[in-house]
């Protein structure tokens, strides 16, 4: 793979973010032109070898490995160059064109001037557009859709070189709810189509020790509070130990939270109380890193992730699993891991509750009904968490959790495929688009079944 082109750099392959990961591959190479890109797809058919997209090296799991070539989008029209297509359609929706590789806080960054804003973030900004929708990453707020329900346009190398321009809405070989969240296994996205909207500010409150009887009995309320919501537990006896509300500055007088938004609780929230200091969802932790709080209002991507663009978001090391069960199960699901505090306290540093939207795509946790996502920041302890795992899963199985395909899990491809129906025709769609396997690593043989 070394020939295939004098003008694509590469460097060595290292490791993911976590750290918990040395990936399999000799190097990475970065192309600046889609033709580079096809260049590679087309070299690594013919010898034969693989190639994967590497995206913000934030997966902690092997999706993104190979044992061939890594291809990072990263030089692929940065936005701080001005690569940035705008286009309002006929029904009135503004829509943004940008390269794979671009983060998602340089994205809104680059949106705000214009007085535009990606509908929702997740609690990173760092992330890259393509590897965030491949995943079905999210964000929270029970109206709002994971990160890939905004997208309406993408542009695919397949595993022959070809380049497919796709686009929500429109009749093709390819059904574009199957193509957003794809795993890599469809081909290497070089552009990412995004609806957008007009700018807004929102303000973010935290609230301190919910009773368990309170999240319990009132979680449509306490979700349904805020544009966005994360509650935040350690599995302590007396309940979670913050809630952080994210409310946008345009909707505040409306919904539950009444005049004054977050301030119409006053001091108490379903039993929690106000933080009167800013606060790291890790106790005893600086809240340097984290975005603004105490109700001081500012942009929406510089307050709807947990933490500031420019800090390494991390306390360490540190490992993470995610599963997503039907809002109408939350309440047993978060009881059923309630009964495993024994066993997870040890091995954990913080589990975030939080709620998305049924977004209609494929293979995304939350793409056939409202969902609700249990999310683990454990200790960097693999071995250990890696055999909690299974006992989590079963706890949750009742309730048809899904796992985030971004981080650890032991769900096998049997199950995957009771808990996704169109998991065989997406592994047929897979061996169509790239039949000479380019694009297929250990992690897709272990969860792709075709029918």
């Amino acid at each position: 793979m070394t020939d295939v082109t004098q003008s694509v750099t590469t460097q060595p392959a290292g490791t993911n973010w976590a750290g918990n990961l040395a990936y399999s591959a000799d190097a990475v190479a970065s192309p600046r032109t889609v033709a580079e890109v096809q260049e590679l797809v087309r070299a690594a058919a013919s010898a034969p070898s693989r190639v994967r997209a590497l995206g913000t090296r934030h997966c902690f799991n092997d999706l993104a490995d190979t044992d061939g070539l890594l291809v990072s989008l990263a030089g692929l029209d940065p936005v701080a160059d001005g690569h940035l297509q705008l286009q309002t359609g006929e029904d009135g929706v503004t829509t943004v064109r940008a390269s794979a590789g671009t983060r998602y806080g340089d994205l809104a960054a680059a949106l705000l001037p214009l007085g535009l804003a990606v509908h929702n973030l997740a609690s990173l900004p760092h992330i890259s557009v393509a590897g965030a929708i491949a995943t079905a990453t999210h964000g929270s707020g029970d109206t709002n859709r994971g990160l890939g329900g905004a997208v309406v346009g993408l542009e695919l190398v397949t595993g022959t070189g070809e380049l497919l321009e796709l686009r929500r809405g429109q009749d093709g070989p390819v059904p574009f709810d199957a193509a957003v969240v794809h795993l890599g296994a469809l081909g290497i996205i070089t552009h990412v189509t995004l609806a957008v909207e007009p700018a807004f500010d929102v303000r973010q409150d935290v609230f301190q020790d919910l009773p368990w009887e309170s999240l319990a009995q009132h979680l449509d309320e306490i979700t349904g509070a805020a544009y966005s919501v994360s509650v935040f537990t350690r599995w302590n006896e007396g309940g979670p130990d913050q809630v952080w509300l994210k409310s946008r500055m345009d909707a505040l007088g409306e919904g539950p939270l009444g005049e004054g938004g977050a301030l119409a609780y006053q001091d108490d929230f379903f039993g929690a109380r106000r933080a009167t200091t800013a606060l790291h969802p890790l106790p005893g932790i600086s809240a340097v890193s984290c975005t603004d709080q105490l109700g001081v209002g500012g942009p929406s991507h510089v307050r709807l992730p947990h933490f500031k663009m420019e800090f390494t978001p991390s306390n360490g090391a540190e490992l993470q699993s995610e599963y997503l069960v039907p809002r109408e199960h939350a309440v047993a699901a978060i009881e059923a891991l309630r009964g495993l505090r024994e066993r997870i306290v040890p091995l954990l540093q913080i589990t975030e509750i939080r709620t998305m939207a049924s977004d209609g795509l494929w293979l995304s946790p939350a793409g056939q009904y409202d969902a609700v996502g249990l999310h683990f920041t454990w200790l960097p302890l693999q071995a250990e968490v890696e055999a909690l795992l299974p006992v989590i899963e079963e706890a949750l199985a009742p309730f048809d959790a899904r796992p985030h395909w971004g981080k650890l899990f032991t769900t096998d491809a049997a199950r995957l495929a009771e808990l996704y129906p169109r998991l065989g025709d997406f592994a047929q769609l897979a061996e169509t688009l790239d039949p000479a396997g380019v694009f297929r690593n250990d992690y897709l043989d272990r969860v792709l079944r075709s029918t």
